[in-house]
């Protein structure tokens, strides 16, 4: 096996490069993965022979040598730290953090939850609840621990109390209202109803769900012919981000939304004609009354209107409970940030961190739903896309206007400019906001993530993923194939995974020795740091087995009959995870995402056999789009990222479409002489710019293909120093030691 960019590779160097490279990268016919404990006594091994030549000297054999004895509290393993609902105690947490001190944890993500478990006496976010998180602190820094933060109560992202309607997610909504002419009219359109929330009503305090239901802004008004047929877009709930559901929990929900080169015609009587449209919106009263003289015909009046998505921060303690922030608005993060982190900041006062203590913020999975508005998402839109989004607004309600491919093209742009206020307006300002305190953020960037998950986990300075213990939950294991990925392409050097979730059927039967297969699976995916979920706080020193996160596990806490016994396995998980987090990933394929938002990204066909938890095949790894654009490079026919990642063969998205921007990248790239399989796209999937983008795709494709007609068998054509390749059957396996060009 060729383990390394260079010949020069002995010792430990062959270890945690085998560790990195162990899902088999390097055999065609697949590679066997190897199990963790066989690579730590091949490592155990090597230590006892005379050293040899390092690539990096002598320097660097002792650094490894000294640090798989006695890995750093960098390399330790994490858990999820639960606070539930007020069951807290100054005394629970010098016992639970001393325990994980004693265990050799390193550190722990603070949740406070409410999830069936009687309330407790301490007020969430109350000056009491406050002081004990400054308590908590400053114990994790006499002990040497990280704490991160959840971004706000609850797990589900970053709301509360504190965040009004106008400052929360929201959605374009409409009312229709049916007219003939030649007449005056003089009435009240009808105020549109703002949509159910997508885990229902109920979850607020009375108060605030009263405010978010009277809460409504007129956005725009419109009126148009209307049309004979009754043609609409089925699936616009989704399309137009007024519904993602959890991808890894919900039957059907769809990775991608695939933009085609065709697509069904429909008579100009089924459709909208943009042209014939009229914007009403300054003939709108304040109270809802409309004046118009309606010219003749059959005429549809909507009135479009903002309203709070009602997301409120599930599961929050009782008095976290709240709206879930605006997430396409910086100042409506900033707010919630002053109002949650901000106070506690005060409260805490100057860290005194040196690695330990409170470092980080966190995003988990995202389970707050879409949002499809903002005050200013129409200028935003227009901005970014290049133009007024205004009469193409009926498309949002599921009409069709000039025609089905038009309509598509706007809502791809639709979801492209709510990706790029999420990733800008929340995540990186998050993340801003970290750093400016001195913190980092760590990003499950999944679920029901209306963005392209590669694209959101990149902002994160450590992305993470979860997978569930095998049999007590759900599959979510296409997670850490996405946060490899990211930390790969972008060059971070920890990937983080919430490990070992379960439901109530787990019930006290997991332990170390059930869990090391499951663990070991997870290391040669590329996770380098374990969080196990969960450890729950016992805020009493004398009751076994304590305090329960309700229905979830696993139960990795104090109250453990064996939690004395457990120093060794997390021994070892900090030996694995030191090397492998001083490791560098070696790839030889860059799948490239294809455009779009949201966007999953799962492992194509040609990428490996066998399931997904146990695949085999080359190594690889998925490229968001804006990062190939951005920063990729060629070097010497390796294509490059500034991280340290390097590919052989970068091989395109099985779609007919590409913007002008990406596939102009990706012809630079040959030119400069990377080798690239994949087939020439047909149009652009936006509608900016058109249709000349259309012409530019074209020209762009038959200038690095050189025809669009679908060879047979798989064939290479050169351009510039590199070669391009395609035809042949879709998802046959992929191996770039056997792509040549023939004589």
């Amino acid at each position: 096996m060729r383990l390394l960019r260079c010949g020069r590779c002995t010792g430990a160097q062959q270890l945690f490069w085998l560790m990195r490279g162990v899902q088999g990268r390097t055999v065609a016919s697949g590679a066997r993965m190897f199990g963790l404990a066989a690579l730590i006594g091949l490592f155990s091994g090597l230590l006892m022979v005379s050293p040899l030549a390092w690539g990096e000297g002598k320097d660097f054999e002792d650094e490894m040598v000294a640090g798989f004895g006695a890995p750093p509290v960098s390399a330790r393993p994490w858990v999820y730290w639960f606070f539930m609902d007020g069951n807290l105690s100054r005394d629970g947490i010098t016992a639970d953090l001393e325990a994980m001190n004693r265990a050799g944890i390193g550190g722990c993500i603070i949740m406070e939850v409410d999830v069936g478990v009687p309330r407790g006496p301490v007020r969430f976010a109350s000056d009491e609840w406050r002081e004990l998180f400054r308590h908590a602190v400053r114990e994790a820094e006499r002990l040497g621990i990280q704490l991160t933060l959840n971004a706000g109560p609850g797990w589900t992202g970053s709301g509360g109390p504190w965040v009004k309607p106008e400052q929360s997610m929201q959605h374009l909504v409409a009312s229709e209202t049916n007219v003939v002419g030649p007449a005056v009219i003089d009435l009240v359109l009808p105020r549109p109803m703002p949509r159910p929330p997508f885990f229902g009503e109920g979850g607020l305090p009375s108060e605030l769900e009263k405010a978010r239901k009277e809460f409504y802004l007129d956005v725009a008004v419109l009126a148009f012919p209307t049309p004979k047929g009754r043609e609409r877009i089925s699936d616009i709930d989704e399309k137009a981000l007024y519904i993602r559901a959890p991808y890894s929990s919900q039957p059907g929900v769809r990775p991608y939304f695939l933009s085609l080169a065709e697509y069904p015609a429909v008579s100009s009587d089924e459709c909208v004609d943009r042209r014939r449209i009229i914007d009403l919106t300054s003939r709108l009263s304040s109270d809802g009354r409309l004046n118009w003289s309606v010219p003749e015909g059959h005429w549809t009046i909507l009135r479009f209107g903002r309203t709070s998505t009602g997301q409120n921060t599930r599961p929050a303690p009782q008095p976290g409970l709240g709206l879930e922030s605006d997430k396409f608005d910086m100042a409506a993060l900033d707010a919630h940030f002053d109002a949650f982190v901000g106070r506690l900041l005060e409260t805490v006062g100057t860290p005194n961190r040196q690695g330990a203590g409170w470092t980080m913020l966190h995003i988990d999975s995202w389970e707050m739903g879409a949002q499809n508005w903002t005050a200013r998402f129409r200028e935003e839109f227009q901005r970014r896309r290049g133009y007024d989004p205004l009469p193409y607004l009926p498309v949002m309600t599921g009409r069709v206007v000039d025609g089905i491919e038009v309509s598509e093209r706007f809502l791809w742009d639709l979801r492209q400019t709510a990706q790029e206020l999420v990733i800008e307006n929340h995540a990186r300002h998050l993340r801003d906001l970290a750093h400016k305190h001195g913190m980092g953020l760590s990003i499950e960037p999944y679920d029901m993530n209306p963005c392209a998950d590669l694209s959101l986990g990149g902002e994160a300075d450590v992305p993470m993923c979860e997978f569930w213990a095998r049999g007590y939950g759900f599959k979510t294991e296409f997670s850490v194939f996405e946060a490899t990925s990211i930390a790969h392409t972008q060059g971070k050097p920890v990937v983080a995974a919430e490990s070992f979730t379960s439901d109530d059927r787990e019930r006290w039967l997991l332990y170390p020795g059930a869990m090391k297969a499951q663990a070991d699976w997870a290391l040669c995916a590329g996770v380098n740091r374990i969080v196990v979920h969960r450890y729950q706080h016992q805020p009493w020193p004398d009751r076994w087995p304590g305090m329960t996160m309700g229905p979830y596990g696993a139960h990795w806490e104090r109250t453990q009959t064996w939690w004395e016994m457990v120093p060794a396995f997390h021994s070892y998980l900090a030996r694995c995870q030191y090397l492998l987090q001083k490791g560098k990933s070696v790839a030889d394929i860059c799948y490239l995402a294809p455009e779009g938002a949201p966007h999953v990204f799962r492992p194509p066909r040609s990428a490996l056999s066998g399931d997904l938890p146990y695949r085999r095949g080359y190594n690889f790894d998925g490229c968001a789009p804006e990062l190939l654009i951005e920063r990729m490079t060629v070097n010497e026919g390796r294509l490059e990222l500034p991280g340290g990642a390097s590919y052989r063969l970068l091989v395109l998205p099985d779609c007919d479409t590409m913007t002008p921007r990406l596939l102009k990248k990706v012809r630079d790239l040959v030119e400069a002489g990377a080798m690239v399989l994949g087939r020439p796209p047909e149009k652009s999937p936006s509608l900016t710019d058109y249709p000349r983008c259309d012409v530019e795709v074209k020209r762009l494709a038959d200038e690095l293909w050189g025809s669009d007609t679908a060879p047979s068998e798989l064939v290479g054509r050169r351009f510039g120093k590199g070669r391009v390749y395609w035809g042949g059957p879709v998802g046959k396996r992929i191996d770039p030691a056997n792509l040549a060009l023939p004589p």
